[in-house]
């Protein structure tokens, strides 16, 4: 019998076993990896369409409630002459810092502008769509 030495035998067997072991386990990294990505990128996506109608809830909350002074696109006319477009007012003040006096009632300077109390969900939809105003109106070019 030839002589084999079981020592040889046994890391031959070992080193096996972990190769093997390896690859199960770079499988299931992969296989993680992969499903964790479209996770995300479901989740992504999801949090996108739920902003998109967040924008799109604010902006359905300032034509019913403001349209009939201020212009609130980025190319219409304010209806009442003192009003301002709201793109023009996201230029003056930053949406995160009306929300406190959305909550509270906004006051104005003017007698024609009404008193509006918004609820906490009203004031983000607002607050996200007057954001969109401010990135397009950060996008446009500077007139002198």
């Amino acid at each position: 019998m030839t002589g084999v030495n079981t020592a040889d035998v046994l890391h031959a067997n070992i080193a096996t076993n972990q190769v093997g072991l390896r690859g199960r386990l770079m499988k299931q990294i992969l296989r993680t990896g992969v499903g964790s990505c479209a996770a995300i990128l479901l989740a992504t996506t999801a949090v996108a369409q739920s902003g998109d109608d967040t924008v799109a809830q604010g902006q359905a909350l300032i034509e019913a409630n403001c349209a009939r002074c201020h212009a609130f696109r980025q190319d219409d006319k304010s209806p009442h002459e003192a009003a301002p477009p709201f793109r023009i007012v996201v230029t003056r003040y930053p949406p995160a810092t009306l929300a406190e006096s959305l909550a509270e009632g906004i006051v104005s300077g003017h007698p024609d502008m009404p008193e509006f109390v918004f609820k906490p969900p009203e004031i983000e939809a607002i607050i996200a769509y007057l954001n969109s105003l401010a990135s397009t109106a950060d996008a446009q070019p500077k007139k002198d």
